[in-house]
């Protein structure tokens, strides 16, 4: 009886602590990033780490799908990734595809279709 309680009480707060984690990871709107930039004194810098690792979270992912044996959403292969490149990738897809996006989509949509765009994969 009481080896039940235990496992039912340790999946209730495995559930609440996923649920308290989701919320709290909550991907940032275009917007959010635009008020980050412009509201606070080092807020291009923060918005700069956000975009790393925004993309080094995607590229994880992509490399995790590719372990897996699936077929990744973009390919790196021998082409350079640096963090410095989070930002130009960023402007540059929602320069090319403005119309595609609102202000309230969020920033890691954007970057995976910069990478997905920039890096295809070719084998």
């Amino acid at each position: 009886m009481k080896r039940r309680r235990v496992s039912r009480a340790a999946c209730r707060c495995a559930v609440f602590a996923g649920l308290v984690a989701a919320t709290a990871a909550q991907a940032m709107s275009i917007r959010e990033l635009r008020t980050l930039e412009a509201g606070e004194k080092d807020g291009k810098a923060y918005a700069g780490y956000y975009l790393v690792g925004v993309v080094e979270g995607l590229r994880e992912g992509a490399e995790g799908a590719a372990r897996a044996g699936q077929k990744p959403p973009f390919c790196i292969e021998n082409r350079r990734l640096e963090p410095a490149m989070a930002r130009p990738l960023y402007q540059t897809e929602l320069t090319r595809n403005a119309d595609s996006y609102e202000a309230d989509m969020p920033v890691q949509l954007v970057l995976a279709a910069a990478l997905r765009n920039t890096y295809r994969c070719t084998r």
